[in-house]
């Protein structure tokens, strides 16, 4: 599993209702459910995923996150997670007010674009970075914002969520093993990890 996705499974508690927002075909899900008997439910966009998620016998919902997430009533789960999807969302503020509203806490993992090897390829090269944690040219990425680990804690600052946790890791794209980066983790860590309540949880 994810390397990024072992630490976000340390963080839920178990028998915890989950649900798993972007959550491809459920790999997450699947370890929650037989290392932590979770009670999980996931919402996917791609069909295919969806379909593999659900021949494992697995909840997940073929459909838009934003749309899918409104059915769902206040306080509904005790976590809602957000891996490695924040880039693609069209309105972050709305999407993890939402998650705040149906599950008790909410965790986001995103890939930094301020690492270093962003940051030496476009001063060297002059040309928007590429690598394994965003492996996409300018013009075919799904991607639609670049965030940093900077940007994002003013961001939560700002629209009053509340950081209870964070961890910042080292990891290549897809990876099982990486490691902790507590030494300037803008600079350093290729993913951030938060974990997240609604100020003054």
């Amino acid at each position: 599993m994810r390397y990024d996705l072992q630490v976000i499974a340390s963080w839920i508690d178990p028998g915890a209702k989950v649900l798993d927002l972007g959550c491809g075909s459920g790999e997450l899900l699947a370890h929650l459910r037989q290392e932590k008997g979770v009670r999980g439910t996931g919402i996917e966009l791609e069909e295919a995923k969806a379909k593999q998620g659900i021949e494992r016998g697995l909840a997940i919902i073929h459909g838009d996150i934003y749309e899918e997430i409104e059915d769902y009533p206040d306080q509904a789960f005790d976590f809602v997670v957000l891996s490695q999807t924040l880039q693609q969302v069209t309105d972050p503020a709305r999407l993890i007010r939402e998650m705040l509203r149906v599950g008790r806490l909410g965790i986001v993992s995103f890939p930094n674009f301020g690492v270093l090897g962003h940051r030496l390829q476009f001063f060297f090269t002059g040309r928007a970075p590429v690598s394994r944690e965003l492996p996409y040219q300018w013009h075919d990425t799904p991607n639609i914002r670049v965030i940093s680990i900077k940007d994002f804690r003013r961001f939560c600052a700002q629209s009053g969520f509340h950081i209870q946790k964070e961890v910042d890791i080292r990891s290549h794209h897809h990876e099982s093993t990486g490691q902790e980066v507590t030494f300037m983790p803008n600079l350093f860590s290729s993913y951030g990890i938060f974990l997240l309540g609604s100020r003054g949880a």
